[in-house]
């Protein structure tokens, strides 16, 4: 770290968001969702802040004049919104008399999207941002660090410098009818797929159909504050029905239609000309990529959640020519959709030397049974001839 300066804020109009961007583009897996404006969105409009549990802090790595290295890393009081899960770990600290709250967490708050997060120019100063991490968390006292869906470089360069990793799974579609093309249309993805998916995704669209369900497909400008609106009344009811409060404000939203307005796309459902549901998307036509982020609906209509939330996506990425769609955390169900299982990574230190070698030695073992969990799924592939896993 001795080439190297470390700028901490805690305000993101403290950072350049150019700068930022620059970086995010030169990164392997750049998404939307690690650009400046969706994470300033998600603090200035009260959805990830300290008083929700998670503290940011935007850090800057110099060399010299140049910025060499960003990323952005949260003080955690809790586990909520990762989708990585350390419940057990945060009990037995607490079972030991230890505090395993607050955390030290690099990862996009509510959005289990694989991608980088290390922004850094080159190899070197993606390794001095880790280690900044690591001394950061020592510095504060804290228990732990861990980065969540990281990229390739980044899992080698967590590895290298004696982060432990640990494996997920979520299902990712790929837009391929064969080693020569994408599909044509949705008939073609259908298909492609053994009969009795192809059978069940015909009967669930058809009921959908029956029940006289018609789709608005709204993508960027087109979106109206009042489509917006609704989508958040929808967004609201589905964490209602679970018991529970949405992560994020309106105001996020709000602020997403004004600052990257073209990154969003929404399927509304209507009945009898009155709006019943809705889906958003994030899509980035640069890397001709989707991600299923959220859907509510004020009316039970079965199968409709297949409907607005698989079919018409994949029938709007194929009608565009998008390379994938990702449907988010968990589900095995998606892959009788077409959605093939993706391994995921994410990487910890934990202070603690004793609970470091505990975490080790229990990773080793998740580890294992999660290949063998990979064997199975792709075992169950739901296509007529099994086709390459989607790349990690």
């Amino acid at each position: 770290m001795n080439d190297y300066t470390l700028a901490i804020h805690t305000d993101p109009a403290e950072f350049d968001a150019a700068n930022w961007d620059a970086l995010l583009a030169r990164q392997a897996q750049p998404t939307p969702f690690m650009r400046h404006a969706y994470l300033a969105a998600l603090q200035q409009s009260g959805s990830a802040t300290e008083a929700s549990g998670w503290a940011p802090l935007w850090l800057g790595l110099k060399r010299g004049e140049q910025l060499v290295a960003a990323t952005i890393a949260f003080l955690k009081g809790h586990s909520y919104g990762e989708y990585v899960f350390d419940w057990a770990w945060a009990d037995a600290y607490q079972r030991h008399g230890l505090d395993y709250y607050p955390k030290l967490l690099t990862a996009v708050p509510f959005t289990p999207v694989p991608g980088s997060r290390l922004l850094a120019v080159d190899a070197p100063a993606r390794s001095a941002l880790l280690a900044a991490l690591r001394q950061l968390a020592q510095a504060q006292q804290l228990s732990s660090a861990h980065l969540l869906f990281l990229d390739a470089d980044e899992q080698a360069a967590a590895r290298a410098a004696g982060w432990m990793l640990r494996s997920g799974v979520q299902f990712h579609w790929e837009n391929r009818s064969g080693p020569d093309g994408l599909f044509e249309d949705f008939a073609d993805f259908l298909a492609s797929l053994q009969r009795e998916k192809r059978k069940k995704i015909q009967q669930e669209r058809r009921r959908v159909a029956e029940a006289g369900i018609s789709f608005r497909t709204l993508e960027g400008g087109q979106i109206t504050e009042a489509d917006w609106d609704f989508f958040y009344r929808c967004y609201q009811q589905t964490y209602a029905e679970h018991r529970s409060t949405p992560y994020l404000t309106r105001d996020f939203f709000h602020r997403m239609a004004s600052t990257m307005p073209t990154h969003w796309l929404l399927f509304i459902a209507e009945r009898e000309g009155q709006p019943i549901a809705a889906s958003l998307l994030a899509i980035d036509r640069a890397s001709r990529s989707a991600w299923g982020r959220y859907w509510g609906a004020v009316a039970h209509v079965p199968q409709l959640h297949f409907e607005a939330c698989y079919y018409q996506p994949l029938q709007w990425c194929i009608a565009q020519g998008f390379a994938r769609f990702e449907g988010g955390a968990q589900g095995e169900h998606k892959m009788a959709r077409g959605l093939l299982p993706v391994a995921t990574a994410s990487a910890h230190w934990l202070a603690h030397p004793q609970f470091s070698a505990a975490v080790e030695d229990f990773l080793a073992r998740e580890t294992e049974g999660m290949g063998a969990y990979m064997d199975e799924l792709r075992e169950r592939d739901p296509f007529k001839a099994p086709r390459p896993a989607v790349p990690e």
